[in-house]
């Protein structure tokens, strides 16, 4: 990338600097090239996105264009914007990100809405959640903050991604009701599970199979963390635990949702109800593209 004077030798101003570079990711097939653009100079000048509208005029300093600039280079490599800025928005909340944890997405926040749904239609004051694999915490976190009476406990394998989302749970008040616990899938530690078990099991799952990893996006494929994405397998041993160890972990009445890869509903569902313990109640489709999304299940002798 180069920024330097153009032949008119013209000022790079704010608006010149979002033009340019929106045409840049464009060239690129960056996706949402104007608002990546945004809030890359945003977050370089350490202003809201919308405040760039008054400044169009503006030049900014060396060291401000400099990170500017370094940051567009990096993007137009195909790295990540969330995690060049270390953050992330997930249903109407900032999400600190790092490559340590999945990138928060908006599919994911129709598997968060469910749960909400289904909480508050149940009448359930003091729901009590699992959120497995939790990563940046934005499923635990957002719950916790829709839900002011739940507690929850979110698990990782990933020290890392365990720490980043105690942050986000102090960043948005809800520690106090969320513990993060290391475990692998549905291996909880006996004293993390409340009496009766709990009543809603919610996990964004690794569900991408291994053979179509090399067909994700360079962006997602090269920099995101493949222990998020895949099993590196078929993509069902997630599922898998779930039939085995999900009815044990759940209350009476208790459901599980989970998010799922695009086509691949049947293939889950044969999954988890093929040991008799669980049984599926419900899908959704994501606002995104209309893929089925989100699957329901609950014990099948509340099923009746």
């Amino acid at each position: 990338m180069s920024l330097q004077a153009d032949t008119d030798t013209a000022v790079w101003t704010i608006g010149r600097l979002v033009q340019w570079t929106t045409d840049h990711f464009a060239q690129r097939d960056i996706s949402d090239a104007r608002l990546a653009a945004e809030v890359l100079l945003a977050n370089a000048a350490g202003c809201r996105r919308i405040e760039l509208y008054t400044r169009f005029e503006q030049t900014l300093d060396d060291d401000v264009l400099e990170r500017f600039r370094d940051w567009v280079r990096r993007a137009a490599g195909g790295e990540p914007i969330a995690y060049l800025v270390g953050e992330k928005e997930f249903y109407s909340l900032a999400f600190a990100v790092t490559s340590a944890v999945l990138i928060p997405r908006p599919e994911t926040e129709v598997l968060v809405q469910c749960v909400i749904d289904h909480c508050n239609a149940t009448a359930m004051k003091s729901p009590r959640l699992l959120d497995v694999g939790t990563g940046s915490g934005c499923i635990a976190v957002t719950v916790a903050t829709q839900l002011s009476g739940a507690t929850i406990v979110a698990t990782d394998t990933s020290c890392e991604a365990l720490e980043l989302a105690e942050s986000n749970a102090s960043r948005h008040g809800v520690s106090g009701r969320v513990r993060f616990v290391e475990a692998d899938r549905l291996s909880i530690p006996p004293d993390c599970v409340p009496n009766g078990g709990f009543d809603v099991i919610m996990s964004n799952p690794p569900y991408v199979p291994k053979y179509a990893m090399d067909a994700l996006h360079p962006t997602v494929r090269d920099f995101e963390p493949h222990a998020a994405l895949t099993d590196a397998g078929d993509g069902l041993s997630f599922f898998q635990s779930v039939a085995s160890d999900g009815p044990g972990l759940l209350a009476t009445g208790g459901v599980v949702f989970v998010e799922i890869d695009d086509n691949s509903a049947s293939r889950v569902i044969e999954v988890v109800e093929a040991p008799g313990g669980l049984t599926h109640r419900k899908t959704w489709r994501d606002r995104v593209v209309g893929s089925e999304r989100v699957l329901m299940f609950m014990l099948k002798d509340d099923s009746a």
